[in-house]
């Protein structure tokens, strides 16, 4: 279970924003084991240490383009994603990433926050691809029903997700993704 508050951290986030060096301080001490176990679910070995500090040193850097009224741990979740997978770029590692409307839970996230952020990935692409991957990866569709629904072939449906999951790869940035 996680131990955070995320209302708390926004008003901590808000009066650092307005100059209390204390809350400031106070934030990153409390922000810190949360990252620290978000890379760990990811990642095995020194490494998570370091992405901590990366993080805390970015949120540092970027805390100016908080916005105020938005929720606190959206922000410093992407935060710690794009350091993740920076991270696995300059590694070489491939990891998986499951396009799933539960995405996030573990990581103290809403799951409409991690629907969101599937769907602006899924904008991305032909709406006609983005509705077949939707039909067989989130509704969970068989190949067989996509194919019935959108009226194309059981092979067409398998050739449209895997180009599409392939552009996906690409545009988070994981090795072997296409951007064509």
């Amino acid at each position: 279970m996680n131990t955070y508050n995320s209302d708390e951290w926004q008003g901590w986030m808000r009066a650092a924003l307005n100059g209390d060096a204390g809350l400031y301080r106070k934030l990153l001490a409390a922000v810190r084991p949360w990252l620290l176990s978000y890379f760990r679910r990811r990642l095995y070995g020194s490494e998570c240490e370091d992405l901590v500090q990366m993080t805390l040193l970015s949120l540092h850097e970027k805390r100016h383009t908080y916005d105020v009224s938005a929720p606190f741990m959206p922000w410093i979740a992407a935060i710690a994603r794009n350091k993740l997978i920076d991270y696995v770029r300059k590694a070489g590692r491939h990891v998986h990433v499951e396009l799933d409307e539960a995405m996030g839970v573990d990581d103290g996230l809403r799951p409409e926050l991690a629907a969101r952020d599937v769907q602006v990935l899924l904008s991305q692409l032909p709406k006609d691809q983005a509705r077949v991957i939707g039909l067989h990866k989130l509704n969970e569709l068989s190949v067989e029903e996509t194919a019935a629904a959108t009226g194309k072939s059981a092979s067409a449906v398998k050739v449209i997700v895997h180009r599409g999951l392939k552009k996906l790869q690409g545009l988070v940035g994981l090795k072997g993704g296409t951007n064509e």
